[in-house]
């Protein structure tokens, strides 16, 4: 089931959340939320465009390609590094799951450790 922009971003908020040593805060703008672990940042909430509510979050830069390819809604990062950021809009296959494993791989990147590790 596809999310609504709405529960996309607090599914994210929630994941986060749940996450260890993890802060937000909104250090840059008043309409971006920015959750940080260890200073470094893995999640930004875009609360400007109510029509186009999204996060944007690390990526590996191979899987960031598949991702822009393979999903409509999922384009080069908004305000950073388009090759190791990506930006995630509500449409067709964004599911909960799908954020939370986002949100996860991002804080896992930030944090400096590889997925296989966090098992």
């Amino acid at each position: 089931m596809t999310l609504s922009g709405d529960t996309l971003q607090q599914t994210a908020r929630d994941t986060a959340m749940a996450l260890g040593e993890v802060s937000s805060g909104r250090p840059f703008a008043p309409h971006l939320d920015v959750w940080k672990v260890r200073d470094k940042v893995f999640l930004i909430i875009t609360e400007d465009q109510p029509d186009q509510q999204i996060i944007t979050v690390k990526a590996d830069p191979n899987h960031a390609d598949a991702l822009r390819r393979d999903f409509d809604t999922i384009t080069p990062g908004h305000y950073l590094d388009k090759r190791h950021w990506i930006s995630v809009a509500s449409g067709p296959g964004i599911t909960k799951r799908f954020i939370e494993n986002l949100v996860q791989d991002s804080y896992d990147l930030a944090f400096g450790r590889r997925a296989e590790e966090r098992s």
